[in-house]
């Protein structure tokens, strides 16, 4: 499969893992990264995400693990191809088993976000088969740092029932992006991060495209130190 090449890494890619796609680069690029310097990524697929991170913030280091051996391969090689190959370290692994004694002051997901069904397309990395919501935030409480933050990109449909799960947990809801795919449409996706402490919420509205396979000047500015492109499918 074709290498997805950003301006400063390249991403290879596999039919047998989830592709670069549109969710994760958004998550690499809006999740706050200000002072942070230990990093967990739940559910690497391909690397994108950690390395997006890694080149918005220099001093943090991280840590990306995957239950697909596919996934951690692949991350394994993107990581190292990367110039932020020191900071970035990678494993083979189920998060629900992971012990670690590290706390973070980030941990960031892509997570799986369909029902269980019959498909077998993606079925590790697209449906929540092996790792649900209410999984990923309980366990999650127990390895934030005192003032990490966990960041999520899920679908506008889910938001509700993660925030449940959240606040069930004793995690509160500091910021919200709301992700329309076109204007003018629905909410597609949301951007959600919690703490362990009250803040005020900090709500904003993001546009990819302001036409069909015209990105919106808010896409192309977020994403200019990423892509080396212009159009949507370019």
């Amino acid at each position: 499969m074709k290498p997805f090449t950003f301006k400063q890494f390249t991403i290879q890619q596999s039919k047998d893992v989830f592709r670069v796609g549109t969710d994760g680069v958004l998550l690499g690029a809006l999740a706050n990264i200000d002072n942070v310097f230990n990093v967990l990524e739940i559910g690497t697929g391909t690397g994108l995400i950690s390395l997006m991170l890694a080149q918005r913030n220099s001093d943090a280091e991280f840590l990306g693990i995957d239950i697909n051996k596919e996934a951690a391969d692949l991350t394994k090689i993107n990581f190292e191809n990367s110039p932020f190959s020191s900071r970035l370290k990678n494993a083979h692994q189920d998060f629900k088993d992971f012990e670690t004694e590290q706390k973070f002051d980030l941990i960031v997901s892509n997570p799986p976000y369909f029902e269980a069904s019959d498909s077998e397309k993606d079925k590790i990395a697209r449906q929540t088969v092996e790792l649900n919501f209410r999984q990923l935030v309980a366990k999650s409480l127990q390895m934030l740092s005192e003032k990490g933050v966990l960041s999520v990109i899920i679908p506008a449909e889910a938001g509700n029932d993660f925030c449940a799960i959240a606040e069930e947990n004793r995690m509160f809801l500091i910021r919200k992006i709301n992700i329309k795919g076109i204007e003018n449409s629905k909410v597609k996706r949301l951007i959600l991060e919690f703490s362990l402490s009250k803040n005020n919420l900090i709500e904003s509205e993001f546009m990819i495209e302001k036409s069909p396979r015209q990105y919106s000047d808010q896409y192309l500015e977020l994403t200019k130190e990423f892509h080396v492109f212009k159009e949507v499918g370019s």
